[in-house]
């Protein structure tokens, strides 16, 4: 099962993505200050970019913004068998 992005705490300890002991995100409200286009801006070219598909999917979902997950999450193109 996928877990959500841990951020180093102690290299960056004013990380948006930290989560408290529960899993509830610290800084919130940095997430919902942000426009739609400024949320996918962040997460596709920003702070999010190094976070797998699926971190950036339950994320997103996290932050009631599960809409966005297309504009989001780059298609993961596999080259073919041999």
């Amino acid at each position: 099962m996928a877990k959500f992005y841990e951020p180093d705490m102690g290299t960056d300890p004013d990380n948006p993505f930290a989560r408290d002991a529960d899993g509830k995100l610290v800084r919130r409200g940095y997430w919902l200050d942000l426009s739609d286009r400024s949320l996918v801006l962040v997460m596709s070219q920003g702070l999010g970019q190094p976070l797998s598909n699926e971190q950036k999917r339950m994320h997103l979902e996290d932050i009631g913004r599960g809409h966005l997950i297309e504009d989001v999450c780059t298609v993961e193109i596999l080259p073919p068998e041999k």
